[in-house]
């Protein structure tokens, strides 16, 4: 039964209670392992490395701020074990303003430092001076890449994750000069 068949594309964090339930690393994580199927709070915990009580207090978190749900019960020996998914297919966070911390990109940074030094990655930063129409074309390209290979995803493969940001940096005045 895939969790996302009837599933809100986006959830639009919008109240403190929410902000503060994305902002931690543990429950982004949480919910990345829920991303393409419903995992139970045993499931999580050992995907995340985390005690079950841990792991259930960053669940209950999550779902009093409806950024997860329970989508499935099954009584198992008399316990009800209960399935969590995401709320939906994925989480849109209020901008930051300026100089304010975006969270996403810091839990990028973190699972990016805390992947496996010798695995497969690729990591690149480019310095481009495009036009608006060429960065807004760009932004669409990465955007629809994204898209084309969420729906390719098929969750029995490992996690992959795919982090861009397209944006202008803030001006260097006099002090930086140009790019080597």
């Amino acid at each position: 039964m895939p969790p996302t068949d009837d599933l809100p594309e986006t959830f639009h964090v919008t109240t403190d209670e929410q902000l503060r339930a994305v902002s931690n690393l543990t429950r982004h994580r949480i919910m990345a392992v829920l991303r393409f199927e419903p995992a139970t709070i045993t499931q999580i915990a050992a995907r995340v490395g985390l005690a079950k009580g841990s792991s259930s207090y960053h669940v209950r978190l999550l779902e009093r701020a409806g950024l997860v749900k329970v989508v499935r019960t099954r009584k198992v020996r008399g316990v009800t074990e209960r399935y969590y998914a995401m709320a939906a297919r994925s989480i849109e966070l209020p901008d930051p303003g300026e100089g304010g911390p975006d969270l996403l990109m810091r839990h990028a940074v973190a699972d990016l430092e805390a992947s496996p030094a010798d695995g497969e990655r690729h990591v690149r930063m480019a310095h481009l001076r495009l036009t608006d129409e060429q960065f807004a074309e760009l932004g669409a390209r990465l955007q629809a890449l994204a898209d084309e290979y969420r729906k390719l995803s098929d969750p029995s493969l490992p996690d992959t994750s795919l982090v861009f940001a397209l944006f202008h940096p803030a001006s260097r005045g006099q002090a930086g000069g140009e790019d080597e």
